[in-house]
């Protein structure tokens, strides 16, 4: 049986400060039986300031990446950054919607013997590709270690979602919710699942951005978090490396870990926490790893009452 393999453009954090994403997206890949190939001649997406700054280049410089990978003959890209999926997603769909731009974008990829047809390459986020090719039916087959006793916040940051969520909901997503649920752990309530974590806002602004940070952090703490999961670089870098900063301004002393979600996915899996780059954040995440039991948490009762008992409600004055 043929492997399926997908045209992977991992994006420049997942080359240096988050390694770990793409320890951890690599092996659970073979694990779950398909291939990322990398894409040849790859080049940064500009992040998300550039757009503000120069338009025309910002587009250019990520439509190139769309043009290397139909070159190669990739009819979808598989991204696991968000900031990288936000940016190849939006340049596809803003040069099919706008034929000026398009025009423009391939005048300057002329420079490189390059052109894009809108519409050519289908931008794909990695979770997304787990959970629809695969499906969670067949993810519930390959458990071999169920992450009983563990309780998650799934953080999707805001890059994802928004501002047209191709595969959830953009105010109220489930995908990882769901996701947890198979693997065994317990998604917890998390108000801020979509809340911006402040991107590069602790560079800017050190106290603006700690407040974003430490609100996300208090809201998964106060509802049970053994970890926090995202699908972003970028938001696992602030909520771990600048969690002890915002604990400092705010004089608390939350300890969550920061995790991505191809590593709990990896742990459920079967695969090493060493293989999965874990050790490697800053807000060690074997205390909430530890917690994981063999035994699977007892169903909660549910309450019979008397009808005739329940208390009135209180009507507003």
């Amino acid at each position: 049986m043929t492997r399926q393999a997908y045209t992977y453009y991992p994006g420049c954090s997942l080359q240096h400060r988050s390694h770990a994403y793409e320890s951890s997206n690599r092996n659970v890949a073979q694990a779950l039986g398909f291939d990322l190939v990398e894409m040849d001649d790859w080049n940064c997406c500009g992040a998300t300031e550039y757009f503000s700054l120069n338009r025309l280049p910002a587009y250019a410089l990520v439509a190139r990446n769309l043009a290397r990978a139909a070159n190669e003959g990739a009819d979808e890209l598989v991204v696991p950054c968000s900031a990288c999926f936000l940016n190849l997603h939006k340049t596809d769909k803003q040069m099919a919607q706008y034929p000026d731009l398009a025009r423009s974008v391939n005048q300057a990829l002329a420079a490189g013997d390059l052109h894009y047809t809108p519409g050519t390459v289908r931008v794909r986020h990695l979770v997304e590709v787990i959970i629809s090719d695969i499906g969670f039916t067949e993810l519930a087959t390959r458990i071999t270690r169920p992450l009983y006793g563990l309780k998650l916040a799934a953080y999707y940051g805001c890059l994802i979602a928004r501002p047209d969520s191709i595969f959830d909901s953009t105010e109220h997503p489930t995908t990882m919710d769901r996701l947890f649920e198979v693997l065994g752990a317990e998604s917890v309530p998390f108000a801020l699942k979509t809340f911006c974590c402040g991107g590069h806002m602790a560079q800017i602004s050190a106290e603006t951005g700690f407040e974003m940070i430490h609100k996300i952090v208090k809201n998964a703490a106060e509802n049970g978090a053994d970890a926090i999961v995202t699908v972003c670089p970028m938001c696992q870098l602030n909520l771990d490396v600048y969690q002890n900063s915002a604990n400092k301004l705010f004089d608390t002393d939350y300890q969550v870990p920061i995790l991505f979600f191809t590593q709990v996915l990896g742990l459920a899996l079967g695969l090493k926490p060493s293989d999965l780059g874990i050790g490697q954040e800053f807000v060690d995440a074997m205390p909430a790893i530890n917690k994981i039991s063999e035994v699977p948490p007892p169903k909660p009762k549910r309450e019979r009452r008397d009808k005739q008992a329940l208390p009135m409600p209180v009507m507003p004055e």
